[in-house]
């Protein structure tokens, strides 16, 4: 099989105050974002765009809500586990479990955001990207 040339550019992220989201996550990746509608707010993390979504504040149907599954993470690869753990915890994250080293070969931590959101941070450099871990 050849390799695509498709590129993961967004990922929608469900929140129900999109002002918290906005400050959570810009406390959390030291980076400020863009609002780029009344519901939506935009953080380039590496050429993927972490999209917060608040469908009640663009103006959208809630719909049947949104349904995560407990290990339905996004994970962020950062370089200085430590200080965004402190960061996450100040900034109202939840279940912050301590920094652990896994045996696929990543150092982490996971964590609800302050909407339930299953997030996890992973020490750049100890990603797993496939091609070594059977379990």
């Amino acid at each position: 099989m050849e390799r695509s040339d498709v590129s993961l550019y967004r990922v929608i992220l469900p929140v129900s105050d999109i002002e918290r989201a906005a400050s959570f996550y810009a406390d959390v990746l030291l980076v400020a974002g863009e609002r780029v509608s009344s519901g939506r707010h935009y953080f380039d993390c590496g050429g993927t765009i972490l999209a917060c979504y608040d469908p009640i504040a663009d103006g959208d149907e809630l719909g049947d809500g949104w349904r995560h599954h407990p290990k339905q993470y996004l994970y962020f690869a950062v370089d200085d586990l430590s200080a965004t753990r402190r960061r996450a915890i100040d900034a109202g994250a939840q279940d912050v479990t301590e920094v652990a080293e896994f045996p696929w070969g990543e150092t982490a931590f996971y964590a609800l955001d302050p909407f339930g959101n299953p997030v996890c941070f992973v020490l750049a450099a100890t990603e797993f990207r496939g091609g070594r871990y059977v379990g």
